[in-house]
């Protein structure tokens, strides 16, 4: 082998060592982004500092109502994976192929409560039978309003709209609602006394020590409140799976039953 094209070879080996190191470098440096359900905040943050710490690369996530996100997810937004706060809004976008078929799962189940200010009395009992249609506004006062999502699209809103309408009080409340576009903006009207009571998750409740649970809804009352996770259709890479894994597996289950939820098998 002559001299020129030993050093011709030499380039090219060193060319392609270079090409599979900058490759490699970009797989450990890929970013997943997570359109999470707003309820999922503080808990989410934790698996994510986990997954990050332990050398999983690094993940940004977008919370809101899942309505707003699984409608950004359908116009193009670049998310990876998605954790809804109902199965309506998967079904959605299951529907529309937009999830990775095999991947949706259901994670975690939450509780719907009625919440006060810190500093509020208020007593109240939410059991069929009873008048609590009578009883909410009686707490509301002259000009109270009840806080919740957005019960026509946001999940933790059509939760409340329905354990309501379960118990008798949907009528005489609906005129007296304060609407919001998700659940964390519905917990933070009640936290800064712009009103005296709310309907949130349990999970929100214990995020908040400006509030107080005046009393849990009856889960009869209302359907399951059940959070799927799934894979965005075309994101199905490898940092995705790894995150996806990470969320589901048993040594996640701690985590979320700290911050309140109870992870499904």
């Amino acid at each position: 082998m002559n001299q020129r094209r030993f050093h011709r070879l030499a380039s090219i080996a060193r060319g392609l060592v270079l090409v599979a190191a900058v490759a490699t470098s970009a797989a450990a440096a890929a970013e997943v982004t997570v359109f999470a359900a707003a309820s999922l905040k503080e808990s989410l943050d934790r698996q994510v500092q986990r997954f990050t710490a332990s050398g999983g690369g690094q993940v940004r996530v977008s919370y809101a109502g899942s309505n707003a996100l699984a409608k950004q997810i359908e116009a193009g937004a670049p998310a990876d994976l998605f954790i809804s706060a109902d199965g309506e809004w998967m079904d959605y976008l299951d529907q529309r192929k937009q999830i990775v078929p095999g991947t949706r799962r259901d994670v975690l189940a939450n509780d719907l409560v009625l919440i006060a200010p810190a500093a509020s009395r208020t007593t109240l009992a939410l059991e069929q039978g009873g008048d609590v249609a009578a009883a909410l506004l009686a707490a509301l006062g002259q000009d109270g309003r009840l806080a919740l999502a957005n019960p026509d699209a946001v999940p933790a809103g059509k939760y409340a709209r329905a354990a309501l309408t379960t118990l008798g009080a949907w009528a005489a409340v609906q005129p007296r609602l304060a609407r919001s576009d998700n659940v964390r903006a519905a917990l933070a009207f009640v936290a800064r006394g712009e009103a005296p009571l709310g309907i949130v998750y349990r999970t929100d409740a214990m995020a908040e020590p400006k509030v107080r649970v005046v009393a849990a809804f009856p889960s009869a009352s209302h359907p399951p409140i059940v959070y799927p996770i799934a894979i965005v259709a075309g994101h199905d890479y490898a940092a995705t799976r790894a995150l996806y894994e990470a969320l589901i597996r048993p040594e996640a289950a701690a985590v979320w039953r700290e911050f309140g939820f109870r992870p499904l098998p």
